[in-house]
């Protein structure tokens, strides 16, 4: 199974919304949202936005590290990470709407 991943980087975050309504509509059943540093909150906004307005039946898995990495000057810098797996699940909460109303005969 090929892993969809997601790259958060500055874009505004109904870009990332859009791509993750993509790649879950596509055959596959989950995406996987990454990102560092400032782009961390990003992630979040987009997951949550994507699974409370869009698409209620995702369910999440979240997974944070660090990295290090060398900064512009040489020096080594430690680097926060987050991993969002958005799957679909038939026992997540439902899309919101109105129920179908019955009229009398």
């Amino acid at each position: 199974m090929s892993e969809n991943v997601v790259y958060i980087g500055s874009k505004p975050v109904l870009a990332y919304v859009t791509a993750i309504m993509t790649s879950v509509s596509k055959d596959t059943k989950e995406v996987v949202l990454k990102a560092r540093g400032r782009a961390i909150s990003i992630a979040v906004d987009a997951a949550e936005v994507t699974r409370n307005r869009y698409m209620r039946d995702l369910k999440t898995s979240v997974s944070i590290g660090t990295e290090k990495m060398q900064s512009e000057d040489g020096r080594n810098r430690n680097v926060s990470t987050i991993q969002i797996t958005l799957s679909k699940s038939p026992e997540a909460k439902k899309p919101r709407g109105r129920e179908p109303t019955t009229q009398a005969e």
